[in-house]
């Protein structure tokens, strides 16, 4: 089973990026999907999840309203869209597979699966 991210890159402070997680080896139409990223000097922070079917979606309060999260079942992908980059948004990105999300706890956890992260930087 792999989870190959891409997508990253370097990109000017208010710019866009879309990231993409293909996924190998089995499928996870039946799982939940999400996004984490890593700063610098900092632990591995949540920053968005989505349902088995894509109808729902959780973010991180820091990237609510700018990042989009979405999968492909039929294609076996998860995309994570990153409108208005902030130079805070820099770190590795990493995509998740499996597990579960607690509504009433807002986490995400028991992931199952991990890519190996896409780096993001944004300059201001």
């Amino acid at each position: 089973v792999q989870l190959q991210a891409s997508g990253g890159g370097l990109v000017q402070a208010g710019g866009s990026l879309r990231l993409s997680c293909a996924t190998s080896g089995r499928r996870f139409s039946n799982d939940y999907m999400g996004w984490f990223r890593q700063a610098p000097g900092k632990e591995r922070e949540f920053v968005a999840v989505v349902s088995p079917s894509g109808y729902s979606t959780y973010y991180a309060d820091s990237v609510k309203g700018r990042f989009t999260v979405s999968r492909d079942n039929a294609k076996n992908t998860l995309y994570l869209q990153m409108n208005t980059l902030k130079p805070e948004d820099t770190a590795v990105y990493y995509c998740a597979a499996g597990g579960s999300y607690s509504d009433y706890q807002q986490i995400y956890y028991g992931m199952d699966y991990w890519g190996k992260g896409t780096q993001v930087t944004v300059s201001s």
